[in-house]
Order: C-alpha cells, then structure tokens, then sequence
C-alpha cells in the first residue's frame, strides 16, 4: 500500500488525527498495518488540503514540508488576539478600517523574501519547549524574525470584479490567497497587514487549497475517507506515490540500471541532463530518486516496490 490520500481537512481537526484516521480506516478496508504520514502540519482552526502519505510514499513527506503552498484567508480588522486568529484573548482593538485601496497599496510590501516574526501560539521550539505549551502557561515568548518568501499575494476576488469602483467603503475584514514557502505563518501575515494600514486584525478563516502539487481538485472529504472503509473502491481514494512527484521529470531505467539503482548503487554512462529525477523501471513502477550528475545516477531515495 503505497501513495497518497489528500483529505480535504475539516475544521476543528488536527493533523495528528487526521493522519489517526487513516490508519483507522486501512485497518478497517483489511490492509493491515500502515505506515502513514503527513506532508505538513495544518491547524486544527484551519480547513483544506492536508496530503497524508501511505507505505513507501511516507519516503516524500519531506519533501513535501519543504514545497510551497497556496491559502486562502480572511482578516477581521479591529481587533488582534493573542493566537491572531478566533481563538484567545484579545490583546489590542482598533477604530481603524481600511479601504479597499489602502490594502491594495500595502501588499506589495510583503511580496517577495520577508522577515516575518512567528506568533507565540505556534509550534517553534524555544530552549526545547514549544511556543505555544510556554505561552499557555502564562510565560512572555519572544519570538525571533524569520525570513519566509512570499510568491503571490492578492485579493481573493482581484479577478472576479477587477473593474469594479470599490469607491472609499471601509471594509470590516477582506480574503486574500497567498502563495508561500514553507515555514510562512499566514496569522502573522494578516497581524502585519492589518497593522500596516493601521489597524489591528486576526485570521477569521484559514484554507490551503494546494500543498506542493496537490490541490482540492484531489481531495476527499471525512466522510468520503471513512467510506473507503466501508468497502468503498481505493481508486477513488488513494493516489499512485507517483502523484507526489509530478514535479519532477520522470526518468526510464532499462533493467539493467534499475536492478542496480534498487540495490542502491551507483549507475554509470547514463546520457541524460544533469539534475534530479525519478526513475521508473519497464513497467512503469517508481525505483528511486534520482540525482544525475556527468552520465552518473546516484540513489538519493530509494522506495521498496
């Protein structure tokens, strides 16, 4: 049993337990034991693609940490709690409301390679302790700067009513879709927005619509995952360990050099572009990544298929 479920994660569940319910469900569809687990944390307030790896796909998890991601989110302008989303207390208010073109203004500046200090209701270590367990009990967390790249960000509906005259209404809160790399905390995000056109705010809603290449077009929701099951058909649940690799150039390994790669030795005289593949044997089943380099294949991770 190797690949990938992609849940569409609803709210109020955490990720360890999302990745508890798959086990659940496999041993419950007769497929024994498991091994499962997921390609990035989502939290429990927020909702959408949390891919969950299965067998040897658990081998890519990794790399799914380290890809980019895309959210959608809602910020609520007034008021800032200490979690900066609808959970704690609140710390700050303001009077402010921004209009439309004083949010338009600002994003720009938090567009590119930025230095994001992380909430203290986070999972970052600090002298081996996680922020948040400190910060529940009372303690003053001071988080340190973090630099984080922010490919896109815009407006949700920026193309639904591009010409539209917003005019000078001040708006209560706003949905903005963002594309980041990893370690991008979207709660700081919408506090530094929000304190930019000079207010406060916190996150009201909190989605990933695509995590590396995965996006909601794959995801399947709780109850779907718990029919599987049931009895439902693994082909409408389960994706190939393939699936986590569409971004990467698919390499065919004669026999010769498959058997070699599937003993984790080093393959000569291969004539190919340098960079990193994924190689596949005659029957189209995934052996390895790859890192080519002069005419050498050289196993960076290999999977037992």
């Amino acid at each position: 049993m190797n690949g990938w479920i992609i849940l569409d994660k609803p709210l109020g569940l955490g990720s360890t337990q999302a990745v508890g319910a798959v086990k659940r469900v496999c041993r419950e569809a007769g497929l024994g034991k498991v091994k499962v687990g997921h390609g990035g944390t989502l939290d429990p307030l927020a909702t959408g693609v949390l891919p969950i790896a299965l067998g040897e796909a658990t081998k890519l998890c990794g790399r799914m940490l380290d890809a980019s991601k895309i959210y959608d989110f809602t910020v609520a302008f007034g008021t800032e709690t200490a979690g900066l989303d609808a959970e704690g207390e609140v710390v700050a208010t303001s009077d402010v409301r921004p209009t439309r073109e004083e949010i338009d203004a600002v994003l720009p500046r938090f567009t590119g390679p930025i230095e994001q200090v992380p909430p203290a209701y986070s999972a970052i270590k600090i002298d081996g302790q996680r922020a948040y367990d400190r910060a529940r009990a009372g303690e003053e967390v001071e988080m340190k700067a973090r630099g984080v790249t922010i490919y896109a960000l815009r407006p949700a509906d920026a193309d639904a009513d591009a010409d539209v005259d917003r005019g000078p209404q001040r708006l209560e809160s706003i949905t903005l879709t963002a594309h980041v790399s990893k370690g991008t905390y979207i709660r700081s995000l919408a506090r530094d927005i929000a304190r930019a056109v000079g207010s406060v705010g916190h996150v009201t809603m909190l989605r990933r619509v695509k995590a590396g290449p995965f996006d909601l077009s794959q995801a399947i929701s709780l109850d779907k995952l718990n029919a599987f099951g049931q009895g439902a058909a693994q082909s409408d649940v389960i994706l190939p360990l393939e699936a986590g690799l569409v971004d990467i150039p698919a390499l065919n390994l004669s026999p010769e050099a498959a058997g070699a790669i599937r003993q984790g030795r080093v393959w000569t005289g291969e004539s190919t572009h340098d960079g990193l593949y994924w190689g596949r044997d005659s029957e189209m089943r995934p052996v390895a990544l790859i890192e080519a380099l002069a005419g050498t294949l050289k196993v960076v991770r290999g999977f037992n298929i």
